[in-house]
């Protein structure tokens, strides 16, 4: 209940802040376990996100956001849970695991960290990796534009990625590199 308080109230502030165009809603399936995998350039990227999915989303938060306790707590109902990033987060892994299995959606930065304009990173291998564990779909995302007042923001969902053929596999971590950098090819084949 909150959480579409808030989405409701941050999509009209939003609202009257950028021109948000939304392109292929239908390729985030309606029901079902699934992660959206996003390029991530900006703070404002996860309630971009928030405020144009069909879905309810839980994500992955640095640990040092929860330091501050009102904000940790307020992005704890939102839907956030803490991953230590650079360390190979059990916890983070376990959390997200469960919400896949329970059939929720996923937001997730493989690039694990925000991106300046012009910078590449290569793909951290989580976002495969958890997909092909769990067997669920990856919708790529891009979010394209400028967070600047009333400038045009688009948030272009792809087709779903599919990772059956891996289905209960052992893959290689260099496998699981090769498909987790394929995610991120697609999202920004979206731009």
């Amino acid at each position: 209940m909150f959480y579409s308080f808030a989405v409701a109230v941050v999509r009209i502030v939003m609202f009257f802040c950028f021109r948000i165009k939304k392109i292929g809603l239908e390729n985030v399936p309606k029901e079902g376990g699934v992660i959206l995998a996003i390029n991530h350039k900006s703070d404002l990227d996860p309630v971009m996100i928030g405020i144009t999915s069909p879905r309810k989303l839980n994500f992955m938060a640095k640990a040092e956001l929860f330091d501050n306790k009102l904000f940790g707590g307020l992005i704890k109902k939102l839907g956030a849970f803490p991953v230590h990033r650079n360390s190979g987060d059990v916890g983070a892994l376990k959390a997200s695991f469960k919400i896949l299995k329970n059939d929720g959606a996923m937001l997730i930065f493989p690039e694990g960290g925000r991106v300046k304009k012009g910078e590449k990173r290569r793909a951290k291998s989580g976002v495969a990796m958890i997909a092909q564990k769990m067997c669920v779909p990856v919708v790529p995302v891009y979010i394209g534009g400028e967070y600047k007042w009333m400038h045009k923001v688009t948030v272009t969902y792809g087709e779903p990625m599919y990772f059956d053929e891996y289905k209960d596999k052992k893959l290689s971590g260099e496998e699981i590199q090769l498909l987790a950098d394929g995610v991120l090819d697609k999202i920004y084949s979206l731009s």
